[in-house]
C-alpha cells in the first residue's frame, strides 16, 4: 500500500511521500491484523492522530457509531484536519473509509464534510462508503434535541442537563428504535417510500414538537414534508455514490485477507449502556459496538488500542470524579487546547482517573495503550492519579454504575513528581526525562494493560513507540 503523505512540503495531501516513527505499526498491532483505536475517558483523547498513526497500514478504516456530534483532530504537517463524520483514513489516499450502519448520518453535514476536504486537496470519491443502513439526522431531530434540552434545565436545573452538542444525535438514535419514525439512507434512493416516510414522522413530529415549545415558551414552525423531501432528493444525489452495503464489503474485505481499522466515535465513559449514564452519547461507543455498528462477526478484530489521556478533560454534563477548578486546570486547559472539536466549549478539567481507565480498558479488552497529553503536564511540580474510590466511607473495587455515586466518591491520589522541561521535542521514548517515563510505567501497571506509545504532541512524528521492556 502507498504511504500518506506529508503536507509540510506539499500544499496538498496526496503529493509526496511521508515517513512513519520506526516500530509503531509493530508495537501497536502485534498481530498484523485487523484492529480498533478507542478513547478510554470521555473523548478528546487524541484518538484521530492514533488512527492516522498507522492507517497506512490498513485497507479500509470504518466508524461504527457516533454522528457529526463526534470530532477527530489530525495534524498533518502544518494543517489541522477537523473530522466529524468521516473517519480519520480519508487523509490516506489508498484506504476505504467506510461509515457503518452503526453511524447516524446528516447528509448536509457530511456534505458539507466533503467540501471542506476537497477545497484542501483531499480526494473523496470512491474512497468513501455510506452503509444505506445507516440512519439519517433529519431537522426535527434538532428541534428536539434543543427543546427537550431546555425542557430538562427548566425542570431540573443545570446540573442534570445532559450537555448535548444539539446535532440531533440522541433523538435520531431514539428513531431508530421507535421504527416507525425513522429514514435510513439507503431510503434517500426511493422517491416515493421517502415521501410516505417523511409525510408520516411530520405528522407525529409536528404535533409533540409544537406541544413541547408551547409548554416552553418557544416558537415553533412546523415542517413541511414536501419541501424537506425536496432538499434530501437533492442531498441524495450527491450521496448515491457512496451508498452501499458496507457490511457485505468489509465481509468480503475480511475474507480476502485485507486489514481493517475500526475507529471509536466520542469514548468509553460516554457509552450508552457502559458509561455514565444518563450522561453520555446515545450509541455504543466501545469496542463491544463494532459487531453490530459495522455488521461483521464477533472475533473480527485482534488488537484493541486503548487511547488514555495522561489526565481528564469532560465537555458536556455530567461527574467528573477527579475534576478541579483552579489555575493548574486553567494551565491544562490552555496549554493543552480544551476546547470541544465540535463545539468550541471549553472543557472541564480533572487529574488522571486511574479507576476510570481501568475499567474501560478491561470493558474494551485492551490489548495495548496510547498515552497522549504527557506534554501537557511539563512544567507542574506534582503530577496526580486517581487509584481509589471511597463512597459513604467505603473503598469502592469497581467503577461505580450510577452517575449519582460518581457526583458523591472521594477519589484517592497518588502523587508522583513532576518534571519541568518541555518534552515536545523529544523523539525517542527514551529521551523523556524519568520522572515522565515513571508515571507511563505507573499508568500500565495500574491498568494491567503494556503502553504501547506515547505522543508528546499533536504531530505524526510526535509519537513515540514504548520499547518492549517499558
Amino acid at each position: 500500500m502507498s504511504m500518506v503523505p506529508d503536507v509540510a512540503d506539499s500544499s496538498r495531501p496526496g503529493d509526496a511521500p511521508r515517513e512513519r516513527g520506526a516500530g509503531a505499526w509493530e508495537r501497536l498491532v502485534p498481530s498484523g491484523r485487523n484492529a480498533c483505536v478507542v478513547g478510554l475517558q470521555f473523548g478528546d483523547e487524541g484518538k484521530g492522530q492514533i488512527v492516522d498513526a498507522i492507517t497506512d497500514r490498513f485497507d479500509y478504516v470504518t466508524r461504527f457509531n457516533g454522528g457529526n456530534n463526534a470530532g477527530h483532530s489530525v495534524r498533518i504537517g502544518d494543517q489541522k484536519f477537523a473530522l466529524h463524520l468521516i473517519p480519520s483514513g480519508i487523509l490516506n489516499p489508498s484506504a476505504i473509509n467506510v461509515i457503518g450502519n452503526g453511524v447516524v448520518v446528516d447528509p448536509e453535514g457530511i456534505l458539507a464534510e466533503i467540501d471542506g476536504l476537497v477545497s484542501r486537496g483531499v480526494a473523496v470519491g470512491e474512497n468513501l462508503k455510506i452503509s444505506t443502513r445507516a440512519h439519517v439526522v433529519l431537522p426535527w431531530h434538532k428541534t428536539q434535541d434543543r427543546l427537550m434540552e431546555l425542557a430538562l434545565h427548566k425542570s431540573r436545573g443545570e446540573q442534570d442537563t445532559i450537555g448535548t452538542t444539539g446535532r440531533g444525535i440522541g433523538p435520531c438514535y431514539a428513531d431508530k428504535a421507535q421504527r416507525s419514525t425513522a429514514v435510513r439512507m439507503g431510503d434517500l434512493l426511493h422517491p416515493d417510500l421517502l415521501l410516505r416516510q417523511l409525510q408520516g414522522a411530520a405528522s407525529v413530529k409536528n404535533v409533540m414538537l409544537a406541544a413541547l415549545a408551547a409548554h416552553l415558551d418557544e416558537p415553533f414552525e412546523p415542517f413541511e414534508p414536501r419541501q424537506l423531501h425536496e432538499t434530501l432528493l437533492g442531498q441524495a444525489r450527491r450521496l448515491a455514490p457512496h451508498l452501499c452495503d458496507t457490511s457485505a464489503l468489509l465481509r468480503q474485505a475480511m475474507r480476502e485477507g485485507r486489514r481493517v481499522l475500526f475507529e471509536g466515535a466520542n469514548a468509553a465513559l460516554l457509552d450508552v449502556d457502559h458509561g455514565t449514564f444518563p450522561f453520555v452519547t446515545s450509541s455504543n461507543t466501545t469496542a463491544l459496538g463494532i459487531h453490530a455498528g459495522a455488521g461483521v462477526p464477533g472475533g473480527s478484530v485482534s488488537d484493541v488500542l486503548g487511547v488514555v489521556k495522561c489526565y481528564t478533560s469532560r465537555v458536556g454534563g455530567g461527574p467528573s470524579a477527579t475534576q478541579f477548578d483552579d489555575e493548574t486546570a486553567n494551565h491544562l486547559r490552555k496549554v493543552g487546547n480544551e476546547f470541544g472539536t465540535t463545539t468550541g466549549r471549553p472543557r472541564r478539567i480533572g487529574w488522571l482517573d486511574l479507576m476510570a481507565v481501568r475499567y474501560a480498558a478491561q470493558l474494551n479488552g485492551c490489548t495495548g495503550l496510547v498515552c497522549t497529553g504527557l506534554a501537557v503536564l511539563s512544567g507542574l511540580k506534582t503530577i496526580r492519579a486517581a487509584t481509589e474510590y471511597r463512597l459513604a466511607g467505603k473503598v469502592l473495587t469497581e467503577f461505580p454504575y450510577s452517575a449519582d455515586d460518581l457526583w458523591r466518591v472521594e477519589p484517592g491520589y497518588a502523587e508522583f513528581p513532576g518534571f519541568e522541561e518541555s518534552i515536545s521535542d523529544c523523539r525517542r521514548y527514551e529521551d523523556l526525562p524519568e520522572a515522565a517515563r515513571r508515571f507511563v510505567r505507573e499508568i500500565a501497571r495500574f491498568v494491567e494493560v503494556p503502553v504501547r506509545a506515547v505522543c508528546v504532541g499533536p504531530a505524526r512524528e510526535q509519537m513515540l513507540p514504548v520499547p518492549a521492556a517499558g
